[in-house]
């Protein structure tokens, strides 16, 4: 793991609440927080969770140093009991969460925090940080993984990421979302996954001719010769100078990897490309496209035909630039009085802010015959869905669509990270978390994932929950 010390990285108002409730008196009062998603269009129907291997380093190392004490101590409005209490401040709750990789709806808790109320306050901002960018990127680079049906997705966004902590975590979050590999040689190292990359125009640019800088590169790449081809000519220079290095490599014994298109109508030159490499004799040679792609263009692309085995996907990837940002939220969903949690619900005139109260667990059902989700289930902690008996469920916006589940298997999706404080979780290699979120987005039909207009997914409540939470609304009014 990558460890440092994130303590300081919140918002002012966490720490003034946190001072707030030690001048009450309220230190040891414990609190239930939800981290969940808001949906926002078609683009975030669903997303893939990331993200959790940081948020544990985070907690992990929460502690405040001198020096961040002094600084507070600085800013004269902090009392001296609550910089005293810092000093020795660790976090002692419980977590739970969704494993990284697994697929989530809006309103899902993909994070659950119980914990005395000032150290669940205060990890607010940074889980929010953490787990929203990462899902975010992850959950975009699904939609590319989707677009290309099947052929290699690399991430190419380092230079276009903002700031380096988006560069080497948002190439970790593609990866989870199904990339195959980076071109960010940092998080390779630091996560150990496979990195990827050609060589710039520049290095076309930097010798005498096209064809000298093609050679040169084969001279000291011979097993891994992969041309970008588009910089003068792509069809009159490019590939058959190309075409050319690549005989050359194979009377030397060397099989060439393939070319890179980087700009230009990608649809007709990598057929035409792909036509010319053929009757060469070189149809195991891949073509790799790059340039401002998305979902959307490599969608169009596959459906013009293009002759593309590799897609580098850099800007709009790393950035998410058509949805920026996840939305994510951190709720208080229960307080503790007299040894039990009350529930508390947020009321908002937007029915879509409105909240899920109490203490709850995250169920998904599954039909035996597929293997295929059926639906989803926001229920209360105490309640238990995993003996195979019928159930019934309904939509909680309208109730009169309901079904009953019958032939399913359960599972509880929430599970726990910390407990007491202390770390219970065993965080799988990167790898894994990639094996297994290609697993879960397979799980899904494909209507769920259609990139425009997918299908609802079905998230519904338990019956008891559906009842306190409209328990709750009709006592506030």
């Amino acid at each position: 793991m990558f460890m440092r010390n994130l303590t300081m990285m919140t918002d002012l108002y966490q720490l003034t609440m946190m001072n707030g409730y030690l001048h009450h008196g309220m230190q040891n009062n414990r609190a239930c927080f939800d981290l969940f998603y808001r949906k926002r269009g078609d683009i975030m129907a669903y997303a893939v969770a990331a993200g959790l291997e940081q948020a544990v380093e985070y907690v992990k190392n929460l502690t405040f140093t001198k020096e961040d004490i002094d600084y507070l101590r600085s800013l004269s409005i902090f009392d001296e009991a609550f910089l005293e209490y810092l000093a020795s401040f660790r976090f002692t709750g419980q977590i739970l969460a969704v494993p990284e990789g697994t697929v989530v709806f809006p309103n899902e808790p993909i994070l659950r925090v119980i914990a005395p109320v000032m150290e669940a306050q205060l990890l607010e901002t940074a889980l929010l940080n953490i787990i929203n960018h990462q899902t975010l990127i992850a959950t975009k680079a699904a939609r590319v993984v989707q677009a290309a049906k099947g052929d290699t997705v690399l991430e190419f966004g380092l230079r276009r990421a903002q700031g380096p902590d988006a560069g080497i975590y948002g190439a970790r979050a593609a990866i989870i979302g199904g990339c195959q590999a980076t071109s960010n040689v940092l998080t390779g190292q630091l996560f150990n996954i496979p990195i990827g990359g050609t060589h710039a125009h520049s290095w076309v640019m930097s010798f005498p001719d096209e064809l000298s800088a093609f050679r040169a590169y084969a001279d000291v790449f011979p097993t891994n010769c992969l041309l970008l081809v588009d910089t003068y000519d792509t069809l009159g220079s490019g590939v058959p100078n190309a075409i050319t290095v690549f005989k050359e490599l194979r009377e030397r014994g060397y099989e060439p990897k393939g070319i890179r298109l980087d700009s230009g109508d990608l649809a007709f030159l990598s057929r035409q490309a792909r036509r010319m490499l053929d009757d060469a004799g070189f149809p195991n040679a891949k073509i790799c496209a790059s340039g401002d792609l998305d979902e959307e263009i490599i969608w169009d692309l596959k459906a013009q035909g293009a002759a593309i085995d590799i897609w580098g996907v850099g800007t709009k990837m790393i950035t998410s630039m058509d949805n920026p940002a996840l939305g994510g939220v951190y709720k208080l969903a229960a307080e503790e009085s007299d040894g039990r949690f009350v529930p508390r619900i947020k009321i908002s005139e937007n029915p879509a802010k409105v909240t899920n109260p109490g203490v709850k667990q995250l169920y998904r059902f599954y039909d035996k015959n597929t293997g295929k989700a059926l639906a989803d289930m926001i229920a209360l902690e105490e309640e238990d869905f995993t003996s195979g008996e019928p159930i019934e469920i309904f939509d909680p916006e309208n109730t009169w669509k309901r079904m009953t589940l019958c032939e399913y298997d359960a599972r509880k999706l929430l599970v726990p990270i910390f407990e007491n404080g202390e770390l219970v979780y065993a965080l799988p290699a990167l790898s894994d978390i990639a094996t297994y979120s290609k697993k879960e987005l397979e799980s899904f039909w494909d209507e769920y994932r259609r990139l425009t207009r997918p299908h609802r997914y079905k998230v519904d409540l338990s019956a008891k929950l559906y009842e306190l939470k409209h328990s709750l609304l009709a006592n506030r009014r």
